[in-house]
């Protein structure tokens, strides 16, 4: 699979949990969700073009998109982690995982 079809099917997993209810509604919770679609909507911003995007210009564009998403899904992580939901954190943590086989792969 190419990289263009790994960021497509990275984005819309991320997309898919972002939209994924809450078991529990905590305050909390609903942050780290909140930030969970953020990184979606940054990794949208790309979606659509990616392909279009020169081989050789891969890595300068995607990273700086990659890292950001990365570091949300992170943050989200932890919040999920602190509040015992340990499922949840842990889907998140292997989109995390995702992103840096990605990064490795630019």
């Amino acid at each position: 699979m190419n990289i263009s079809d790994r960021y497509r099917e990275l984005t819309d997993e991320v997309r898919r949990l972002s939209m994924t209810p809450l078991k529990d509604s905590g305050e909390i919770l609903t942050k780290a969700w909140q930030i969970v679609d953020r990184a979606a909507q940054e990794l949208e911003e790309l979606e659509e073009t990616v392909g279009d995007i020169p081989q050789l210009q891969l890595e300068a564009k995607l990273t700086p998109v990659l890292l950001k998403s990365h570091s949300l899904l992170d943050r989200a992580r932890m919040l999920l982690e602190e509040q015992g939901a340990e499922d949840q954190a842990a889907i998140v943590w292997e989109l995390e995982q995702r992103i840096y086989r990605l990064l490795n792969a630019l």
